[in-house]
């Protein structure tokens, strides 16, 4: 009983670092990338992405390299599924509306969707190999490049009078505020690397399997910076960085995540997560792209069929299909 109650403790403890720490993060990566001239959209898809997807990444580094693969795949898969279905539907419902950039959720969106597509493949030829590895590498490279064109049309696209205005205000970087996104990330990761591992006990404490340990108790657990970077971002207005974050992050989440250590061993493919938990990643990226592309945004009502759609596929994995 102690026990439970000390790993409940630390549960809140590290929920409560995660989002102080997220706040700190988010509002000083904008005043850089201001001072910078770096839209939204890219700091979104970069920075914000891979900080906030750094816990996802390391625990299913370990958990691969630990011989726990079941839980790596699954901690990156369930991440995915939770960070589109759930944290933009809980964003969208809070925010009440969360406006996009036409170009930027066409590629990033796009890109989501050709990379869970890519993992299905890979899946159906067998283990995820060195191969599958040095492709998905590859095209997460390519994915940059392809945000630092991006970048440069976008400053190449602002007007005369807007770039001369921007000479005027822009100031130098202050090097307190890099410090600020530091502390903010590192606060992120360790807050996080508590959560997860209060909450992996508390699960083993009630018997859950493996796949459905990585798929539901770590993808939540390391999403969290997600769920508080996204919802802070669209509550401040900043929808590009929220939605950025998340499509940004699920590109990350499957190309490094799940890339970095098929280098290193093959990743065996547990039949559920090919057959039912990779599909529903695949619809929910579509979804959300319907969603937005009916309206031009994400709104309360389609939020409400997002945060649905994860909550349908948790009950009937947990229940139907464990």
């Amino acid at each position: 009983m102690l026990e439970l109650v000390i790993f409940i403790l630390l549960l809140i403890f590290a929920l409560i670092i995660v989002i102080k720490s997220a706040d700190i993060f988010v509002d000083n990566l904008i005043d850089i990338g201001g001072a910078l001239g770096i839209s939204q959209i890219i700091l979104g898809v970069t920075a914000s992405a891979i900080g906030t997807s750094l816990p996802e990444f390391g625990s299913a580094m370990i958990a691969s390299l630990s011989g726990n693969v079941d839980m790596g795949v699954g901690t990156v898969i369930g991440s995915n599924i939770w960070n589109i279905a759930a944290i933009l539907g809980i964003s969208a419902i809070a925010a009440g509306v969360i406006r996009t950039d036409s170009r930027g959720i066409n590629r990033d969106s796009l890109m989501t969707l050709i990379t869970g597509i890519i993992l299905i493949v890979f899946m159906l030829l067998g283990d995820i190999n060195w191969i599958a590895s040095v492709t998905m590498i590859l095209l997460y490279l390519f994915y940059l490049w392809l945000l630092i064109k991006s970048q440069k049309e976008y400053k190449k696209g602002k007007d005369k009078e807007e770039l001369a205005n921007e000479k005027t205000v822009k100031q130098p970087v202050d090097k307190r505020k890099v410090l600020f996104v530091i502390i903010g990330l590192a606060g992120l990761i360790i807050g996080c690397r508590i959560l997860v591992y209060s909450g992996v006990e508390l699960a083993r404490m009630a018997g859950i399997p493996e796949m459905i340990m990585g798929l539901f108790t770590l993808a939540i657990g390391t999403s969290i910076p997600e769920l508080v970077v996204t919802l802070s971002s669209a509550m401040k207005g900043l929808y590009e960085l929220s939605i950025g974050t998340i499509l940004g992050s699920n590109t990350f989440n499957i190309l490094i995540g799940i890339g970095m250590p098929a280098l290193f061993m093959s990743i065996p493919v547990e039949k559920l997560s090919l057959t039912f938990d990779a599909p529903v990643m695949i619809f929910v990226t579509v979804l959300l792209l319907f969603l937005v592309k009916t309206r031009g945004k994400l709104t309360r009502v389609g939020g409400i069929i997002l945060l649905a759609t994860y909550i349908a596929y948790a009950v009937i994995r947990l229940t139907v299909l464990v």
